[in-house]
């Protein structure tokens, strides 16, 4: 897979008609130190209660890192497969960071532990950028339990196995976010019958998570 292949919409479908599953890969767990390395990220349209993924509708990109960073940890690159030379070679941060934006537009984004993702990615944009973009965020770590809490499971993994998805390679962004995308299908009929087919709603729904949590 060429990670320095670009996908991307000139123009980004309305507000709610579609959402943009992600993930990133990062180079360490420290979401305000560690240094973005990858982003990848899916479409999905959405029409009523109806929710398709588009493959053709897709993003990935390895972000190149400066000669002067710290030596790339090798237990990390192991984690994530991306070496010392694909992340010399990677693209520009900015042009990275802006092609990303052009891509997920105005489209809400969905991840799992999504703060995370969303934390390397304002900080880098904001960096390079100049500007953190004000942009709709859900949690599917937050919605599942909600909406399935007979299934007492914990974690992502846990939760593919529980619905029988398979994933490529665990830990590289592409193939978690196409997993993570096929979990939000899967999740999909009971948001429908909470007749919570908008984005907002299932915003709410989640949200009973933090609360139930105290949080």
């Amino acid at each position: 897979m060429d990670w320095r292949r670009i996908f991307g919409r000139s123009r980004p479908a309305p507000d709610d008609a579609r959402w943009v599953v992600l993930d990133v890969e990062s180079s360490g767990l420290d979401p305000a130190r560690d240094r973005l390395l990858a982003i990848a990220a899916v479409g999905l349209s959405r029409d009523g209660e109806r929710l398709r993924l588009d493959l053709a509708d897709s993003f990935e990109v390895v972000i190149e890192q400066p000669a002067d960073a710290a030596a790339p940890d090798r237990a990390n690159i192991l984690v994530h497969g991306i070496g010392v030379a694909e992340q010399r070679r990677g693209v520009p941060p900015a042009q990275a960071l802006a092609a990303f934006e052009d891509f997920a537009g105005e489209s809400p984004r969905v991840g799992w532990h999504v703060g995370f993702d969303r934390a390397l990615i304002e900080r880098a944009a904001e960096a390079v950028l100049g500007r953190r973009p004000a942009r709709a965020w859900l949690d599917l770590a937050d919605l599942a339990p909600v909406l399935m809490p007979q299934v007492r499971v914990e974690g992502l993994d846990a939760w593919l196995e529980h619905f029988g998805i398979g994933v490529a390679r665990r830990h590289q962004a592409a193939a978690d976010t196409l997993a993570t995308a096929e979990l939000l299908l899967r999740l999909w009929p009971r948001i429908v019958a909470e007749r919570a087919a908008g984005f907002a709603d299932c915003a709410r729904i989640a949200a009973r998570r933090r609360w139930l949590a105290g949080g």
